[in-house]
């Protein structure tokens, strides 16, 4: 800790060859209260200088070896003793010009001999008090250099960490802008994507009444015309382009998420072991298929019908990315602890299926546009731009989700999400769905559809199945013929009418007619109007052929409606 300079003694060193001199200036000093030091000869002066800090000197003129000038000089070429306070005594007369040497050595005053005390220690005790408060006020000179420094040190702590916080602050301004931003894009994206899925429901709907004319009119047509290969020929490629058009339909309907699902526990090894020969087909000779099913693989809860049609749409992508041929590799798994697993995918147990090629793979644009819907690669003529996109909408719709990760020249790989179906229900794979007319007892069906394009086809293919047809073409048309006497066993009722919808109609005739039976004709289902809280009506997708429509009369239980029955 550091002396204060206001208490601490200030050493005066007396330098005299005279004893008796020295003990005189000792006693004429002793009433400062100074500490003091004496030496009989220029080299002891020079040892306690060197020793101590010596604030004033006394020092004789006249004295052996060096003289006081003398003495003063050396000690002024020391840099420690620049400021020192030397003070010559002199018992002989000075004249002007050894004053001006005196001063000239370093000197500060003149003490002639013999000395008068008083004078003596007033001008050591001025000195010495001069010393003391340089000394005071270099130390406050230091402590303010040293507080000077803290406080710039803090400063500049205080600067770094201001800056910091403003780089801190900008970063998270940026974060938050991207994330604003891409939420944007997201929110426009997915507005984006609902209008276009509600304009391709409702154009995949009309289009299938459209179709449901012409595949019922060229079945008809097809046991009608003369048994020539060339018309027959005509007629199945109208059947299978009027088929093609139906498969297009579902792409749509699947992107829109407007296709009705069935979803059941499906065996995914079974299943895919019931399409090799379709995918075999489908990739051609120039492809090698692997599949990594694991045996035990939960089974998932899915639609089977569209899981092997998002299968085969994979598998032609890929097939497509490997024009000079391949490997695809189709496999599956379980991930454990959601590892990997989608964002936006909510908790739950998943199976994952993978479809990889070993193609032309993607570059980043194009694979920021892969799910988009028509958007394709494939050029004019060769891809509708729909098939990753109604997987996606599959996924989605069945409550999973889908993953494209694809690179320049290493191939893709899509990965299906799909929820697992629950313990206790039994995995089945896709039964036979074809079925053949059957021909029932003749009834009398009502057919409301409000299109009569599609009207006149069911009719006619009712018809020729050997039973009678009322037509009506809006819901109000129907609950008159209902009201009137001519009996009824059957109504067939398409469910999208203006006004009053099919499933509005059926509740309608419910009330008056809780066994006559009803057949719900679609072109998609509009999910939030037949939940499981509903009536459970058996269905026709739309576009249906002739053995669908007879096998769904043969299934059921038809009492014919009595005539004396009002509708409310």
């Amino acid at each position: 800790m550091e002396a204060d300079p206001q208490t601490e003694k200030v050493n005066i060193l007396l330098v005299d060859d005279q004893p008796a001199k020295l003990l005189s200036y000792e006693v004429i000093l002793s009433e400062l209260g100074e500490n003091l030091i004496k030496a009989s000869s220029a080299r002891e002066a020079l040892e306690a200088l060197l020793k101590v800090d010596v604030g004033v000197i006394l020092v004789d003129v006249c004295m052996p070896e060096l003289d006081g000038f003398e003495l003063a000089a050396l000690i002024r070429e020391h840099p420690r003793f620049q400021q020192t306070s030397i003070i010559f005594v002199s018992a002989i007369q000075i004249a002007d010009p050894d004053r001006l040497r005196g001063y000239a050595a370093g000197a500060v005053d003149y003490v002639p001999v013999p000395v008068v005390p008083e004078v003596l220690r007033a001008k050591v005790k001025v000195f010495a008090e001069l010393h003391r408060k340089t000394r005071e006020l270099e130390r406050l000179n230091r402590e303010l250099e040293t507080r000077v420094a803290e406080r710039t040190a803090a400063l500049e702590a205080s600067t770094a960490q201001l800056q910091r916080l403003n780089e801190e602050l900008e970063g998270r301004i940026e974060a938050r802008t991207r994330e604003r931003e891409q939420a944007l894009a997201q929110l426009f994206e997915a507005q984006k994507l609902d209008t276009i899925g509600q304009l391709t429901g409702g154009v995949a709907h009309d289009f299938n009444n459209l179709l449901m004319a012409v595949l019922g009119s060229l079945q008809l047509l097809r046991k009608r015309v003369p048994d020539d290969p060339r018309t027959l020929r005509l007629l199945e490629n109208a059947v299978q382009g009027a088929e093609r058009g139906a498969a297009l339909t579902q792409r749509l309907l699947a992107f829109a998420r407007r296709q009705e699902l069935k979803p059941a526990a499906v065996d995914l090894a079974g299943l895919v072991r019931g399409m090799e020969d379709l995918l075999k087909g489908a990739l051609g000779p120039g492809v090698r298929i692997v599949k990594s099913i694991p045996r035990g693989l939960a089974p998932l809860e899915v639609d089977a019908n569209q899981l092997e049609l998002a299968l085969l749409n994979l598998v032609v992508n890929a097939r497509d990315a490997m024009p000079q041929g391949g490997t695809l590799t189709l496999s599956a798994d379980e991930p454990e602890g959601g590892s990997g697993r989608p964002r936006d995918l909510v908790r739950g147990d998943y199976v994952r299926i993978c479809v990889a090629d070993t193609g032309t793979g993607m570059d980043p644009a194009t694979l920021a546009r892969a799910v988009e819907p028509f958007f394709t690669t494939k050029g004019p003529g060769k891809g509708t731009g729909l098939g990753l996109s109604m997987v996606q909408g599959l996924a989605a719709q069945s409550g999973g989700a889908l993953e494209v990760a694809s690179e320049p020249g290493l191939g893709t790989t899509i990965s299906l999400w799909l929820p697992r179906a629950g313990a206790s229900v039994a995995a089945i794979a896709p039964a036979a769905r074809e079925v053949g007319p059957e021909r029932a007892q003749p009834r009398t069906v009502l057919v409301v559809d409000d299109d009569p394009l599609v009207s006149t086809g069911t009719a006619a293919m009712l018809e020729d199945l050997g039973h009678s047809v009322v037509e009506a073409g809006t819901a109000a048309d129907a609950l008159a013929v209902l009201q009137s006497n001519r009996p009824i066993d059957l109504v067939i009722t398409d469910h999208a009418m203006p006004v009053m919808t099919g499933m509005e109609l059926a509740r309608r005739i419910r009330q008056a007619h809780p066994d006559l039976p009803i057949v719900l004709a679609t072109g998609y289902a509009e999910l939030a109007e037949l939940g499981d809280d509903d009536l459970r009506l058996p269905r026709l997708s739309k576009p249906y052929r002739q053995e669908h429509l007879a096998a769904v009369i043969a299934g059921l239980s038809v009492p014919s409606l009595q005539p004396d029955v009002a509708l409310g």
